[in-house]
């Protein structure tokens, strides 16, 4: 396992020495590749005849949208219907050990599988699309509850503030990041990318999505938020810093903030699923 990190560290390191140079030399294609690498998941696909086995009976659609074509998972239930977002180089079966805590409430539930990963289209992953997909989601199904994990929270959170009055009335946010400028930052470390990285991506952002980076926060969007939320968010998540899951709940006014200490990024914990429960199920929660 060191060797692979050891590995891994040197192939980082080397990719940041290259991009550093082009930056001198090219810097539009030193942008254009230190993006793709920030954009581009290596894992997370998943093909139609190899389907995890939780994902193989259960109802599916696919969805297009533009020139992009998503997919959904249905585990049929009652007229309750919870949609379940999932993050990075991740995939809908990411679900498997949360399933049958949330199939308890006999609900319908919904995975979806974001922009280039599980059986989704595409190469290139972005929060602005993932929220459109997920907008198409709630449109057709008009789930009452949202449930997202890592990015794929952050996801949930982007679209809540641009699509304020939809079916959803609770949000379950767990281990997700709330600033872009965060992320920025820390790929920008991991890779020992130099100083003229940092504008060269600003303004790729700003020309793509026409934002720019430290107006993309989970933290701002969560301030316009009425519906209720519940955040939890791990003290040795290695992944997502602590700080960013508080971040999120410091300007969200109708919400409780779980802090959870072993469980790392993925959070799947029997405990920490019967509070999600107690949240969204118990009488006089709402």
């Amino acid at each position: 396992m060191k060797i692979k990190k050891g590995i891994r560290f040197i192939t980082l390191k080397s990719v940041g020495t290259y991009i550093n140079f082009l930056s001198y030399v090219r810097p539009q294609k030193a942008m254009e590749l230190s993006y793709a690498l920030f954009s581009q998941p290596r894992v997370g696909r998943l093909k139609k005849e190899e389907l995890p086995k939780v994902l193989r009976h259960t109802e599916t659609e696919t969805f297009h949208h533009n020139e992009h074509h998503f997919q959904t998972y249905i585990w049929k239930g009652n007229e309750t219907k919870i949609l379940l977002v999932h993050g990075w180089e991740s995939n809908a079966s990411r679900w498997k050990k949360t399933l049958p805590h949330l199939q308890k409430s006999g609900s319908t539930i919904i995975a979806i599988d974001a922009p280039a990963h599980g059986q989704s289209s595409g190469k290139e992953f972005n929060v602005p699309l993932y929220a459109e997909f997920i907008n198409k989601a709630v449109e057709k199904y008009q789930p009452e509850i949202i449930i997202g994990h890592s990015i794929g929270g952050a996801a949930c959170v982007y679209h809540q503030y641009l699509f304020p009055n939809t079916s959803i009335n609770k949000m379950v946010i767990l281990g997700a990041p709330s600033d872009l400028k965060t992320l920025i930052d820390n790929y920008i470390s991991m890779l020992s990318l130099n100083r003229k990285m940092l504008p060269l991506l600003e303004n790729k952002f700003i020309n793509r999505f026409n934002f720019k980076l430290e107006d993309f926060s989970g933290q701002k969007f969560a301030s316009e938020f009425t519906i209720p939320g519940f955040i939890a968010h791990d003290t040795s998540d290695k992944i997502v810093a602590f700080a960013e899951g508080q971040k999120i709940a410091s300007n969200w006014k109708n919400s409780q903030f779980i802090e959870t200490s072993g469980l790392g990024h993925g959070m799947h914990d029997d405990e920490l699923y019967d509070k999600v429960i107690e949240f969204l199920f118990a009488e006089g929660s709402k």
